[in-house]
């Protein structure tokens, strides 16, 4: 087996890691005193325009997308360790790189299943990061870890469709340039359970919707993501060449596009356990406690010991996962998707939480990066998917050969 990453991978690698050490990380401190001084909660800080001008400069640009015709061409195996390095920083780098969820996910619906229309209104846009888009999906009435539960109504009426509903972590839909909304709701109540969704595209500006309130997570805004939100569609009316890839289509249409989104997460979130190492190292050797520095004192060995193990685990199992998604396809990886999102997040919580426990106060505080990390793995354990809904489905999966054995 060949851990070697291929030339272009290598020569990214390098380029991303410069901009990395050039670009974002002298700007995390500018962009945390914009953000603390900014009239809008929601807005994203002024420096961000000029990330992302810098980002598309060198070419570090849609890495995510691997259609040549609209992204960068790179397989999910390319995409891996590019993605873990803008992990280190991700309340900056991935937006930067225009490879922020949900726009990456919105994208991807957008490539593979919009109309050429669609793509020629909203996705060229979105690829040239000049909007941004939210994901409607999750209800506040119904359990939505079971999709099946979405009680939002999309209904014919002539040449258009009428939106009814409210949905909450809308990712995306309180940035201020937000433009487009991806609604997952019921055309057809009495189709087959897996048959009854379907995905249509709302103007933000469309009358009838409204944006009820911000959501938090533990405390923070999660700007990166373009906030979450609680929104309410009231008689919204949409054309219907709106919607996406036809009626009844929109459970499959979710199911392709959570298979690369929870894979970017989990690469990214390597990167935040890496940098959650980076500072605990530092701290240790830094800070004296009873007579000698942190870094000799066995527990704090036996936390950094222990990271290290768990992240080399994790990468492995990733890139088992993306290699497997560029060769047998999202499907043939679905075993492997689920098991990556079950350990990563939880297994970087872990690795934060041990950072944070390190830094003493300081670890809680606005002066480092790792109570947000951590807060951002800590929800990642919710996104996609809760970690019970991906256990069951697993257990379902290795369960079943033996089911049939029985029977």
């Amino acid at each position: 087996m060949d851990f070697l990453y291929d030339d272009r991978t290598r020569e990214l690698q390098q380029q991303l890691l410069a901009f990395m050490d050039e670009v974002i990380y002298p700007a995390e401190a500018v962009a945390a005193e914009q953000h603390a001084t900014a009239k809008d909660e929601w807005a994203r800080p002024p420096v961000m325009a000029e990330l992302k001008a810098e980002a598309k400069r060198r070419g570090l640009w849609n890495l995510f997308l691997p259609n040549q015709e609209h992204g960068a061409g790179l397989t999910n195996l390319q995409y891996a360790p590019l993605a873990e390095i803008t992990g280190r920083s991700p309340f900056l780098a991935p937006e930067a790189l225009n490879c922020a969820a949900p726009d990456t996910g919105n994208m991807e619906v957008l490539a593979e299943f919009g109309t050429p229309e669609q793509q020629r209104r909203w996705l060229t846009p979105l690829l040239a990061g000049e909007i941004r888009s939210a994901f409607c999906m999750t209800e506040p009435e119904v359990a939505s870890s079971d999709a099946a539960n979405i009680a939002t109504r999309i209904e014919r009426d002539g040449d258009h469709y009428v939106i009814n509903g409210r949905k909450w972590w809308s990712s995306g839909a309180m940035s201020p340039d937000c433009e487009i909304l991806i609604v997952m709701g019921r055309t057809d109540p009495d189709a087959p359970k897996h048959r009854r969704q379907s995905m249509i595209l709302v103007p933000r500006d469309t009358p009838g919707v409204t944006v009820l309130r911000g959501m938090h997570v533990f405390g923070y805004t999660d700007g990166a993501h373009g906030g979450h939100a609680e929104v309410l569609f009231e008689d919204v009316r949409v054309p219907a060449e709106n919607l996406i890839a036809g009626a009844g289509e929109g459970f499959a249409i979710a199911q392709a596009r959570l298979g690369p989104g929870r894979i970017h997460h989990c690469m990214r979130l390597i990167g935040m356990a890496e940098r959650g190492v980076e500072l605990m190292c530092r701290r240790a050797v830094a800070r004296t406690a009873f007579g000698k520095p942190l870094a000799e004192q066995g527990v704090v060995q036996e936390w950094i010991a222990e990271s290290r193990v768990r992240i080399e685990q994790l990468r492995l199992l990733v890139l088992k996962t993306a290699w497997l998604m560029d060769t047998v396809g999202n499907k043939g990886a679905h075993t492997e998707i689920q098991a990556i999102k079950i350990a990563t997040p939880a297994t970087v919580e872990w690795i934060l939480d041990k950072a944070i426990q390190t830094h003493g106060g300081g670890g809680v505080s606005q002066d480092f990066p790792l109570a947000q990390l951590w807060a951002s793995a800590r929800t990642l354990r919710f996104a996609d998917g809760p970690d019970e809904v991906h256990r069951r489905s697993l257990a379902h999966r290795e369960l079943k050969p033996y089911l049939t054995q029985h029977r």
